[in-house]
């Protein structure tokens, strides 16, 4: 009896979903992750993926990644250049964004039962509208990551600019949502998130008003270094992004994921 009993799993509440704990027989081949070390991870591929294309086309590909059609001095590359032109940037690139996407599925799937748990009824129009902006804006990351703008550079702009949208509005969605349609009291880590969140988007907004600017200047009047500030500015949108999708690791503090032969729980 005491056997029986022990086998019946123990469950683990996650809003209004029972969870069944492994058995013994399965518990030695169980892996659980902190959801805040897989968010950050999640983040980190591209950052330092981001920060090797960067570093290594200003040191071995430095003259053709930072010249344009103007011929005067710059000493940055564009994103696009650093990330999509040379090798072996673009393989580090596509292979740390290919990763996180993956990765991000995860995450998705993670704000989806936390809107549902935690969101007013009222609200899950917006919440449907953020997680929508999310997955495109993660699939534009994809497909602008894999087709630069000398493969094809029709899909590339369209991409971008996709990616720029969707990011602005699911930026704008989820710090809404988290500041007035929740029906939970906010904790330290609650609070911790809405200031990264804000404090993110206003620098990626800003980042991409001086980057319109600086791109304009640049095709307008050809002067040296012009360029090299809008290649500066589009970094700080790229990092501000990064910024606002790693709050996932306080919106989730104390959740973690659980690895077993029975599949993928959250705990």
């Amino acid at each position: 009896m005491k056997r029986n009993a022990a086998k019946k799993m123990s469950r683990l509440r996650l809003g209004s979903d029972y969870i069944p704990l492994v058995d013994e027989e399965i518990s030695r081949y169980r892996l659980v992750i902190s959801f805040p070390k897989i968010a950050w991870f999640t983040v980190s591929l591209p950052f330092f993926g981001f920060v090797f294309c960067i570093v290594w086309s200003i040191l071995y590909n430095f003259e053709k990644s930072t010249e344009t059609h103007c011929k005067v001095y710059n000493f940055l590359p564009s994103v696009s250049a650093a990330i999509g032109h040379y090798k072996p940037q673009k393989n580090v690139w596509e292979a740390a964004i290919a990763t996180q996407a993956i990765l991000r599925a995860l995450v998705l799937y993670m704000y989806y039962k936390y809107y549902r748990e935690t969101a007013h009824k009222w609200a899950y129009g917006m919440t449907n509208f953020a997680l929508f902006s999310y997955l495109v804006e993660n699939a534009a990351l994809v497909t602008l990551s894999f087709w630069s703008s000398n493969e094809n550079y029709a899909l590339h702009k369209i991409s971008f600019i996709m990616f720029l949208l969707m990011s602005l509005m699911h930026m704008t969605l989820a710090y809404i949502i988290a500041r007035n349609c929740r029906n939970v009291s906010k904790d330290i880590h609650d609070s911790i998130s809405l200031k990264w969140k804000f404090n993110s988007m206003v620098f990626n907004v800003t980042a991409i008003l001086l980057a319109v600017y600086f791109f304009y200047r640049h095709n307008k009047y050809c002067e040296p270094f012009v360029y090299s500030m809008f290649a500066l500015a589009e970094y700080i949108v790229v990092v501000s992004n990064m910024a606002f999708h790693v709050t996932a690791a306080h919106d989730f503090a104390g959740r973690s994921v659980l690895l077993s032969p029975n599949g993928l729980r959250i705990i």
